[in-house]
């Protein structure tokens, strides 16, 4: 049986008076502000220095091969754990002081999900809600979510889809200032996680402030205000959606390009590079999913594109020259997978 979202997720901030949380902290100051921030772990440096501010209400995506040092910035805006050197500020606090403080505003989505095996949903949300003075109604969280029809289900028979709803419920539970998602719609079927991009969208309009991890690019692309790019514990690249995916090169033309068979990409390359269109460079993003970029922006280099596609005798499903997506953006900062 399939779950029908739309009445919950798109009626979230009118429902409980929304997230009415009192704030102290000046509406202009940033929610979160990491100066220089260094940690190190005996000789290994995971942090190496980096800086970045989050305003209020935002979405923050926060991009990066495994150990990037992702995992451990949030964790030490959280509180979890202290910079070797620099600062953090979290709606005004020090995390690494007064971590208490910052937890009783903040809402965290863990990717585990971080429920006991054998209780039951509704009694884990009952359960956190004690821990919360404001707390949101669990029977309304229930449905927010979708898992109404769970409600007795323990948490080790849910799928790993429900178990990241039910984190999600958990995260929202005490009316936080600011979330924290990390990896928000792993293992979520494609309803579901357009529920938590509605979600978050909502979240956003009514001035919660949202960091989030993940590893899809459309997500992050879809949902980000603003997007970091680190490997190596260092800010690689810092911007806006719009910003990062901006054509550099107007001598050059990007080109994405999904298929519904496999290219052979080196004959593609040796294919183009016969023509007068410049060094031509093609990468396969995922399956079925390729980046080319010739030196040539002109009308004839996207015709030659096709022409040497269909001699493979391989059906172009779409095509976008209109800008890089970040996923290109990424590989390119990066070199390498976002899983790797």
């Amino acid at each position: 049986m399939t779950t029908d979202f739309s009445a919950s997720s798109s009626n979230f901030g009118a429902a409980e008076g929304a997230l009415d949380a009192i704030n102290p902290v000046p509406p202009n100051d940033p929610a979160i502000v990491v100066n220089n921030v260094v940690k190190r772990f005996g000789t290994k440096e995971a942090v190496a220095g980096i800086s970045f501010e989050v305003p209020r209400g935002q979405v923050l995506a926060l991009l990066g091969p495994n150990g990037a040092g992702k995992t451990t910035t949030i964790e030490m805006c959280e509180g979890f754990t202290a910079p070797t050197s620099g600062s953090i500020r979290v709606l005004g606090i020090d995390p690494a002081t007064e971590p208490d403080q910052v937890r009783r505003r903040i809402g965290i989505m863990l990717q585990g999900g971080g429920s006991y095996s054998g209780i039951r949903v509704f009694e884990m949300l009952k359960l956190a809600a004690s821990y919360n003075d404001n707390p949101h109604d669990p029977e309304w969280l229930l449905d927010l979510v979708g898992l109404r029809e769970q409600r007795k289900t323990t948490y080790r028979r849910l799928s790993g889809g429900q178990q990241q709803r039910l984190s999600l419920a958990l995260a929202l539970i005490g009316r936080p200032e600011i979330i924290f998602l990390d990896e928000p719609t792993a293992g979520m079927d494609a309803q579901s996680r357009n529920m938590v991009w509605e979600l978050v969208n909502d979240l956003r309009r009514d001035g919660v402030t949202i960091v989030l991890t993940t590893h899809l690019m459309d997500e992050a692309e879809a949902l980000a205000d603003h997007v970091i790019i680190v490997a190596n514990g260092q800010i690689l690249a810092s911007g806006t959606p719009d910003e990062l995916t901006a054509q550099r090169d107007h001598l050059e033309i990007n080109v994405s390009v999904e298929t519904t068979s496999p290219l052979d990409l080196d004959r593609l390359v040796d294919d183009l590079s016969s023509l007068n269109i410049g060094d031509v460079k093609a990468r396969a993003n995922r399956p079925l999913h390729y980046s080319l970029r010739t030196q040539q922006a002109t009308p004839d280099s996207l015709v030659h594109i096709v022409q040497a596609v269909a001699r493979q005798n391989v059906m172009i499903r779409s095509l976008d020259t209109g800008h890089r997506s970040l996923e290109d953006v990424f590989l390119d900062i990066t070199g390498k997978e976002l899983r790797s």
